[in-house]
């Protein structure tokens, strides 16, 4: 017990003496501003707004495609960049957008395909990746597929 208590006193008097110094001297003040600039900077991100996030085609014939366009802007503070565009099956395909940096306040545009190869309403989502807040947004096509007609 003697040994027990005699080493909880040598380590706490190690811990008491070893902290002489001000931790505040060791703080550099070049640090601290690069720190404040980079916390303020990590507020400016870009915002991607789309004219709609859903586009429904009505009636459209099986085995026919179709195609919309997908208009966006930047309302953010810092240049937007869409990384990737994938949709929720292969009868959907986006294409067509720029990988370039777009500026705060400026549009841009990507359209969807859609091939219909069965009958019944559908909801397809495409998910836009981009170096948002939230990393990404989704928009969705709608369309009530229909048999062609025999005449």
């Amino acid at each position: 017990m003697k040994k027990t208590i005699l080493g909880l006193v040598t380590l706490a008097l190690v811990a008491f003496t070893s902290c002489k110094d001000d931790a505040t001297k060791k703080i550099n003040e070049a640090n601290i501003t690069a720190a404040a600039e980079r916390d303020a900077n990590a507020s400016k991100l870009p915002v991607l707004t789309f004219n709609e996030t859903e586009h429904d085609f009505g009636d459209i014939t099986k085995g026919v495609p179709v195609e919309t366009e997908f208009i966006y802007k930047n309302t953010g503070n810092a240049p937007l960049v869409i990384t990737d565009i994938k949709s929720s099956c292969g009868c959907t395909v986006p294409q067509d957008w720029s990988r370039e940096p777009l500026a705060p306040g400026k549009t841009g545009k990507f359209t969807v395909e859609y091939n219909a190869s069965g009958p019944n309403k559908i909801t397809k989502t495409i998910t836009v990746s981009a170096n948002t807040e939230k990393g990404s947004e989704v928009v969705k096509i709608i369309a009530n597929v229909i048999e062609p007609s025999i005449q």
